[in-house]
């Protein structure tokens, strides 16, 4: 037995060498991935078909599931929040950039259409203020390498409110709302309805063929394979699906509908990530985080809440959240502390060792107390919008949520069945104060998108971001001409290819909701 112990010894020392693992005191890789108009019922963890999402469901049994994890309503403010760990309407972000191109939005300011001296019509200029400390500048001051691979959706234009202007050291995917999946083009609100090309690689023009998800997919895929173990890593990737338009979708649609199919394939992808983080020997030191931007287009997907995306309703802003830590954060539990897409900043920045002091003051909280010893959510308040938004003011305190005029006890009725505001005169009184005080906070308007306000020149761009388009590519030219000529050359009056403004506490989606 003796003359065994060295072999034995040698063999553990290889498995040591071959295991790599990281520096001692090295801070965690990130990698966070994020969904597009997913339903809270539609992951098999959440009630959904297990057929379709087997890895999101693998991942979720490895992970701490989060079952009151909240985001804004729709997309750019939850991605504005995940940026800055501050509220949307802080920065006016409540408003996505294409807003400033709709007029049915434009009337809710009491603003009309901008347009060029010549007449033509075009949108203000609004993306997310350079000004804002985002996750990736503090991070990177960490010494992370910093990745973007996805959908951005907080400025298209202006080259400091592109991700590489923000805080990533590299960019793919696209900067705007919803692309197309296989030509990468996208409608443009200016209002005029013409494609404009969105696909980029460190924000120059990319010709690429395949469909956006496994795109997307590839892309993180290399990334982490390129990675090392001497450099703690941020890969945010926030992927286009399931938002529409769902149209050629490569796999599954011999047997399910589109949507479904989509949700498959967005499935594919979170496994192939998550399994390159495993095979390339990073996932002991990596929280690997799943989420979603806001809820589904129906109430059906996201059962059993009510409400649908663009609504403060339980099914507009409670969405899935899962985080993986091997040994770190526990595996297979659920934790129902109160969490906001604002929470992130401060605790990815905690866990790496970094600091927040360089932002402005934020909203989010430190929750890394929550998710590796399971304590108690620090948060007892949340404010999903505010006066000046197109959608109600609303704000939760602890077991009660007021939107507008109506008060429910979500703890006693997360399905929000019961107004109970007539049994609660003070509570009402008293959170419609906090809103009123908290939403003076607000800047104005002016000093986000100017005085007067910076114009999308051209209002009819070949491609975005303002310097690509200046040298657009005959290729992408030819390319974006072939796909305008297909589409409608004009519409009736009032009616546009994107859903119109919210008006009350709910929202009608057709079709994809594009």
């Amino acid at each position: 037995m003796h003359l065994r112990l060295p072999f034995i010894l040698a063999a553990l020392v290889i498995l040591a060498c071959f295991a790599s693992p990281a520096p001692a005191g090295q801070p965690p890789n990130i990698v966070l991935m994020l969904s597009d108009d997913m339903g809270w019922a539609d992951p098999g963890f959440q009630g959904g078909d297990g057929d379709l999402t087997p890895n999101l469901d693998r991942l979720a049994g490895q992970s701490l599931r989060l079952t009151q994890f909240y985001a804004h309503s729709v997309c750019a403010p939850t991605r504005c929040a995940l940026m800055t760990g501050r509220y949307a309407f802080r920065n006016w972000m409540d408003w996505r950039s294409e807003d400033f191109g709709k007029p049915s939005y434009l009337k809710k300011l009491g603003l009309e259409l901008a347009h060029q001296p010549d007449g033509t019509p075009t949108r203000m200029l609004h993306g997310l203020d350079t000004g804002e400390h985002t996750i990736a500048e503090a991070l990177k001051a960490s010494g992370y390498f910093t990745a973007l691979i996805g959908k951005w959706h907080l400025g298209e234009w202006l080259p400091g409110q592109l991700p590489m202007g923000q805080g990533f050291d590299h960019q793919y995917g696209h900067y705007g709302w919803g692309i197309d999946y296989n030509n990468y083009t996208i409608p443009h609100n200016s209002p005029a309805t013409f494609a404009v090309y969105d696909w980029h690689r460190n924000q120059q023009p990319l010709d690429e063929q395949g469909y956006s998800t496994d795109l997307f997919a590839n892309e993180a895929v290399r990334l982490i394979s390129e990675r090392s173990k001497d450099v703690p890593f941020f890969i945010y990737v926030p992927f286009n699906a399931i938002h529409g338009p769902l149209e050629d979708i490569p796999r599954y649609t011999d047997t399910l509908d589109k949507r479904s199919a989509a949700l498959k394939c967005l499935d594919d992808a979170v496994g192939r990530i998550v399994g390159a983080v495993d095979q390339y020997g990073f996932s002991e030191n990596t929280i690997v985080v799943f989420a979603n931007d806001n809820g589904g287009l129906t109430e059906e997907v996201n059962r059993p809440y009510r409400g649908t995306k663009n609504t403060t309703f339980e099914g507009g802003v409670r969405v899935a959240c899962t985080m993986r830590w091997p040994g770190k954060i526990p595996a297979g539990k659920t934790s129902d502390a109160m969490m906001h897409v604002v929470d992130l900043l401060p605790t990815f920045v905690s866990l790496a060792g970094g600091s927040t002091e360089p932002c402005r003051p934020l909203d989010g909280m430190d929750m890394s107390g929550v998710i590796l010893k399971g304590g108690l959510s620090p948060r007892d308040e949340i404010v999903y919008e505010v006066a000046g938004s197109v959608r109600l003011p609303t704000i939760r305190s602890g077991d009660y949520k007021l939107m507008g005029d109506m008060l429910y006890d979500i703890v006693s009725d997360p399905s929000e069945s019961t107004d109970v505001a007539a049994q609660h005169p003070e509570v009402v009184a008293r959170l419609k104060a906090r809103l009123e005080a908290v939403g003076k906070q607000r800047p104005p308007l002016e000093k986000v998108i100017g005085s007067p306000p910076a114009l999308m020149d051209p209002p009819q761009p070949w491609v975005y971001g303002q310097a690509e388009n200046r040298d657009a590519p005959e290729w992408l030219k030819e390319r974006v001409a072939k796909v305008r000529s297909k589409q409608p050359q004009s519409w009736p009056p009032g009616e546009t290819p994107w859903p119109q403004a919210p008006t009350g506490a709910t929202i009608q989606y057709k079709g994809d909701g594009r």
